[in-house]
């Protein structure tokens, strides 16, 4: 099976070294974004950063969801990326 798929890129080179280089290209286009550590990373940072921020409100105990101040740190930390 090996040896019949090699002989078929070596004649499929042969004929058209263009249209290889150019398929290869596009299927590290489709792979690479899978074996890449920047996929993991920015993945991680996107899961950690609120999609919505704080707004400033007076806190007269009956809400417990919002933090006293909004600076207040709430939710994941990102003290794995200054690890790294």
């Amino acid at each position: 099976m090996a040896g019949r798929i090699t002989a078929a890129l070596k004649s499929f080179w042969a004929k058209e070294p263009v249209l290889v280089v150019s398929v290869g290209i596009g299927a590290l286009a489709l792979v690479s974004p899978f074996i890449s550590p920047y996929t993991k990373y920015s993945g991680m940072i996107n899961r950690a950063t609120p999609y919505t921020y704080p707004v400033p409100l007076r806190d007269n105990g009956a809400m417990p969801d919002v933090p006293s101040h909004p600076c207040d740190p709430e939710g994941p930390n990102l003290e794995w990326l200054k690890n790294l």
